[in-house]
């Protein structure tokens, strides 16, 4: 079914960056349609990562019905097509309720996973995977990322020379297909995606009143116990500075404090960097993206705005 067709469901996708207020609008929003909020967030899957993930607490949990939150532990993986899969259907069981998804969140990638599905990727071949890693043992990976710059310079500008992951996976991918993996991701496998969606984008008007609002955000997180929360996860599970849960962006920042590797001004300050570039990522997505509303999420009259605005799609019957 083609997603414009005006006989398909409806969902509405509330995006925008870290500290725009997303969720306080998603609240406003379910107060006063039919709506059930699906989580699109990356670090809000993970059990116990409460303050880090700004996680809707259980009283709001309570109030209003959300998916995609708690599902696996901090020492465990989620990829994006569990995410497309569980996603979709959590959208279809709200659409057979009579009720519409509200997704929200500030991952984007997964927010173009649900849309345009998958690109078609070749497996991780074990005997190549060995030759690379020991590449660059013996080269180091700006080495490497010299190498995929030569094969594939688009995957290469959007990856840090130092990122070893993403530049093994890329040089994988281009060795395996003979293509750079630029161009495979092109190749987005045709997935059904069967409902009308209504983009609503959250954007500051003032760069430094968000950059702002992130750093309060982030001393507030602080105050609430992240430092103690990342301990407690990293003593229960045992979780390492490589694994998914702690590379998100603040709990990265204190595990490292938590091995004594960076000072306690050191870390703050790292973090309210992180989370900031993290929002220039996310605004570049957006900035990218067709068919979208946008509001500024500092302007006072907001909530009137976007509730006008959903009035007049008569998305309810």
């Amino acid at each position: 079914m083609n997603p414009s067709d005006t006989e398909s469901p409806p969902a509405i996708f509330l995006m925008g960056p870290t500290a725009s207020g997303k969720s306080g609008m998603a609240m406003e929003i379910a107060r006063r349609f039919p709506v059930e909020i699906i989580s699109v967030d990356s670090a809000q899957v993970y059990r116990h990562m409460n303050i880090g993930s700004a996680k809707p607490d259980k009283r709001i949990q309570a109030e209003i019905p959300h998916y995609l939150i708690d599902l696996i532990n901090p020492d465990e993986s989620y990829s994006a097509a569990q995410f497309r899969e569980h996603a979709l259907s959590a959208m279809r069981g709200i659409t057979a309720c009579g009720r519409v998804p509200l997704l929200v969140g500030g991952t984007m990638l997964y927010f173009k996973v649900l849309r345009q599905g998958l690109a078609m990727l070749p497996a991780a071949d074990e005997s190549l995977r060995r030759m690379l890693e020991q590449s660059a043992r013996e080269q180091g990976w700006p080495t490497m990322h010299a190498v995929l710059n030569r094969l594939d310079p688009v995957a290469a500008e959007r990856i840090k020379p130092n990122d070893s992951q993403r530049i093994q996976r890329a040089l994988e991918v281009c060795y395996l297909t003979g293509k750079p993996m630029s161009e495979v991701l092109r190749q987005q496998q045709n997935s059904d995606f069967p409902y009308r969606v209504f983009n609503i984008a959250l954007l500051p008007g003032d760069r430094s009143v968000l950059h702002e609002r992130i750093s309060q955000r982030f001393d507030g997180m602080l105050q609430a116990g992240l430092v103690d929360e990342v301990g407690m996860i990293r003593d229960r599970f045992q979780v390492t500075r490589d694994m998914p849960s702690m590379r998100c962006v603040g709990y990265r920042q204190v595990y490292r404090y938590l091995e004594n590797e960076i000072s306690l001004a050191e870390m703050r300050e790292r973090g309210v960097f992180a989370t900031r570039q993290l929002a220039k990522r996310q605004l570049t997505w957006l900035r990218a993206m067709n068919e979208l509303q946008s509001f500024d999420c500092l302007d006072d009259q907001l909530t009137q705005q976007i509730i006008g605005f959903i009035q007049k799609q008569r998305i309810f019957s």
